[in-house]
């Protein structure tokens, strides 16, 4: 056995020509929605595209979401604590991106697509890795605090004129850059956002809250133009430079394999606990020590959306305010687009999912759909969240 007979192949054939069939009759021209089977992804509706989940049994392409709902278009006025935000790891080492030093590079890679695709798509975290490297600042996925030919991805200064592009075009927007640092050249993060034309959408750390208060809210920081919002790794640059140290600020569960354990979730070794509440932002991280294309889209599904209240609890009743994931884009449907809609239902209103809210109501009273048990009953349900996640 094991040799495809005559017969094999032409099931394989049936089996493929009805799904084409199937696929084109069902939905096409923008149409399909979640979990509808595609072809490419122009089938999908806005928001969407078109992807296989081999890893958990989806051989066929299924619609997928790719963006979340834009949280500030649904309640706005909160402050940016009271919001969540999709956040990419190593949002710099995209598939297929070429190498800038000519060198074939041996780091791998953690997203699908361009930093500026993420930022059109929703993603208003990044996660970038900087270092010393000829004589400028580049973004390296490397090892040992130094990087080289074969571990580089590209000046820093691309990835930030990308991110400069965005926030002049979109007044509205507030992006988060929270970097893992290990530029020593003095003043050499100060000199790159500098020439990246970034300073003037620069949050300043005398801005932030120390003791765990509110943060001022999105709407201010749109209205001063603060809407860049820059976490360091290394202390001294707070003093130095005037970049947050990330530490001060935010709390952060493990990352890698072991932030991925089933039920259990503990802060990394830099952090401070996770239900330290004088850290007013909680950073989740939900990705495998070794990035898995194939895998990414079965972890970016059930797996990530249990781990949502595990994390809650552990960080003392607190959801989440930014969602780390790889390839942001991988799921079986919703992936960690709903994640985060889930997040900002809870941050904003008390409810299940964003969708759910609305503008000027009581926290806790949702705005379900008919198919779905009464407000009421919901409420009940959510109170005791409530209390305990107003920041």
């Amino acid at each position: 056995g094991g040799s495809l007979t005559g017969i094999d192949i032409l099931r394989a054939f049936l089996v493929l020509t009805s799904f084409f069939r199937t696929a084109n009759s069902l939905c096409s021209n923008g149409k399909c929605q979640v979990h509808d089977l595609c072809m490419v992804n122009g089938n999908c509706a806005a928001g969407l595209h078109c992807e296989t989940c081999v890893a958990v049994g989806n051989m066929l392409p299924r619609c997928t979401r790719i963006q979340p709902v834009n949280p500030t278009s649904k309640v706005g006025g909160l402050p940016f604590n009271r919001y969540s935000w999709l956040t990419t790891h190593n949002s710099f080492a995209i598939l297929g991106e070429k190498s800038y030093t000519g060198s074939q590079r041996l780091s791998p890679s953690n997203q699908q697509d361009s930093i500026t695709d993420q930022l059109n798509n929703g993603v208003r975290g990044l996660m970038l890795d900087m270092y010393d490297f000829q004589n400028d600042v580049w973004l390296c996925h490397s090892f040992g605090g130094n990087c080289y030919n074969f571990t580089a991805y590209e000046p820093a200064i691309n990835a930030l004129k990308e991110i400069e592009v965005f926030l002049t075009a979109h007044s509205s927007e507030v992006v988060t850059i929270i970097i893992e640092d290990y530029v020593k050249a003095p003043k050499g993060l100060t000199k790159v956002f500098t020439a990246a034309g970034l300073m003037k959408y620069w949050f300043p750390v005398s801005r932030m809250p120390q003791n765990g208060q509110d943060w001022p809210t999105v709407a201010d920081m749109v209205t001063k133009n603060q809407r860049l919002v820059v976490f360091t790794s290394k202390s001294y640059k707070e003093a130095a430079e005037g970049i947050a140290f990330q530490w001060k600020y935010v709390v952060e569960n493990q990352y890698g394999d072991s932030g991925m354990k089933a039920g259990t979730c503990t802060n990394r070794s830099e952090s401070a606990a996770l239900n330290t509440k004088s850290r007013s932002l909680f950073l989740q991280n939900f990705f495998p020590d070794n990035p898995n294309f194939p895998k990414a889209c079965k972890d970016n599904s059930a797996s990530l959306s249990s781990m949502l209240p595990v994390c809650y609890q552990a960080a003392g009743k607190r959801w989440a305010n930014f969602l780390a994931v790889d390839f942001y884009k991988r799921s079986d449907g919703g992936g960690a687009s709903e994640a985060v809609d889930k997040l900002n239902g809870q941050l904003i209103c008390g409810c299940s999912e964003i969708n759910y809210c609305q503008p000027n109501s009581t926290f806790g009273v949702c705005n379900l759909p008919a198919s779905l048990p009464s407000a009421v009953s919901t409420r009940a349900t959510t109170n005791s969240a409530a209390t305990s996640i107003t920041m």
